[in-house]
């Protein structure tokens, strides 16, 4: 199955009765904000997935802006949404992809394995003049799906500050300016974790933010001596970029990587750790 479903294909699935649930990952500068854009217009069907509340903990300077979340509370949200086991999950955004792959991701760990992105996101359905609903949504049906954490490689800061000089490769999906270290608005320092390399996320897209191909997105990662996904570390600057870029890597066949989830927010929270400049 591939990792991306198209607006055509979606619309197709939704509007001939095909069960699945769809979810809204949906954010904005402001308390309430996310809940505000999607009730403003959602995709038919859509529920309302709330990054900050659903798909993180508590932050903190020894885990990141953005830590995985506890398993007890994403139990609550799989209530919310009527998760069920074995059953079929859409995630969107409003185009850019960045928070419709933390979903994914997140929920992969959880033990979602049936789950796709929306590509191009809210952006690429509008695109085609396909129906937006408004209002509060439908409500969810009875669920029985159970987080069963753990089913995503996840890697810690020790096994981010070793992986380089034992021979990994730590691949850093920030944009090139915040890693080269010009320019950080986010986090306590500039810069990026020694012996990293740069994938930025958006290299991974097309100009309206839809996927590359496999064989070019596979390209993107050869150049920085990615291969395959095997003894590969991601981050970014709080797991967010890097779970998008984790999903492009498995829908070109670059399994098995690991996510730094803290990433940079949690690295550079602490004065002693190393960071380094430049390209």
């Amino acid at each position: 199955m591939s990792i991306f479903v198209s607006a055509s294909d979606l619309v197709h699935d939704i509007y001939h009765g095909h069960k699945q649930t769809v979810l809204a990952s949906l954010w904005g500068p402001g308390e309430g904000e996310g809940l505000k854009i999607y009730q403003k217009g959602h995709l038919p069907t859509a529920l309302f997935c709330d990054p900050a509340a659903a798909l993180a903990g508590v932050p903190g300077s020894d885990v990141g802006r953005n830590p995985l979340p506890e398993s007890h509370h994403l139990q609550s949200w799989f209530r919310k949404w009527g998760l069920t086991e074995g059953g079929r999950v859409v995630v969107y955004d409003e185009g850019r992809g960045i928070l419709a792959g933390r979903a994914w991701w997140i929920l992969r760990w959880a033990g979602v394995d049936n789950i796709q992105i929306l590509d191009g996101g809210l952006r690429a359905w509008e695109k085609l003049d396909l129906p937006v609903v408004g209002g509060p949504g439908n409500f969810a049906a009875s669920s029985d799906a159970t987080v069963v954490e753990g089913q995503m490689p996840v890697a810690t800061i020790e096994d981010a500050m070793n992986h380089s000089r034992n021979g990994g490769i730590l691949v850093d999906t920030r944009e090139r300016n915040r890693f080269a270290g010009r320019r950080e608005i986010l986090d306590l320092k500039a810069g990026h974790i020694p012996g990293a390399v740069n994938v930025p996320v958006r290299e991974l897209q097309n100009e309206d933010h839809s996927m590359r191909s496999p064989e070019e997105i596979r390209a993107v990662f050869a150049e920085v001596g990615v291969t395959e996904g095997t003894d590969v570390i991601v981050y970014s600057g709080s797991g967010n970029h890097s779970a998008f870029a984790l999903a492009a890597m498995e829908e070109a066949g670059l399994t098995g990587a690991a996510h730094f989830l803290g990433g940079w927010s949690q690295w550079s929270a602490n004065p002693r750790n190393p960071v380094e400049h430049g390209d």
